[in-house]
């Protein structure tokens, strides 16, 4: 995995995939793509999503910029996405953070 694509944890409800997605280019960092997770039978937001980068230096550079910070009203969580892997991750207790995609 290049380390180009990030997990963006803890963000509102009002948050959309432009508001990320410009959130995320600003300094000059080329977003290639942004986009929220939403509940599939709502279509509300699960208050996360994926931010892929041009390099794997904006995604650094991403990191470094907003893990911690507020958009929206929210502190993000702002870290590298882990491959998903095999195995039925879908019936998992307890979970912690997994930055799946």
């Amino acid at each position: 995995m290049s380390g180009n694509r990030l997990y963006i944890g803890n963000l509102s409800y009002q948050t959309t995939d432009e508001s990320l997605r410009a959130a995320f280019s600003q300094d000059g960092r080329k977003v290639v793509d942004a986009k929220i997770v939403s509940d599939r039978g709502t279509g509300q937001s699960r208050g996360f999503g994926f931010v892929e980068l041009e390099t794997a230096e904006d995604a650094q550079a991403a990191i470094s910029a907003w893990d911690g910070q507020d958009l929206d009203g929210r502190r993000i969580r702002v870290a590298v996405a882990q491959e998903r892997g095999g195995g039925g991750g879908r019936g998992r207790r307890g979970g912690g953070d997994r930055h799946d995609y």
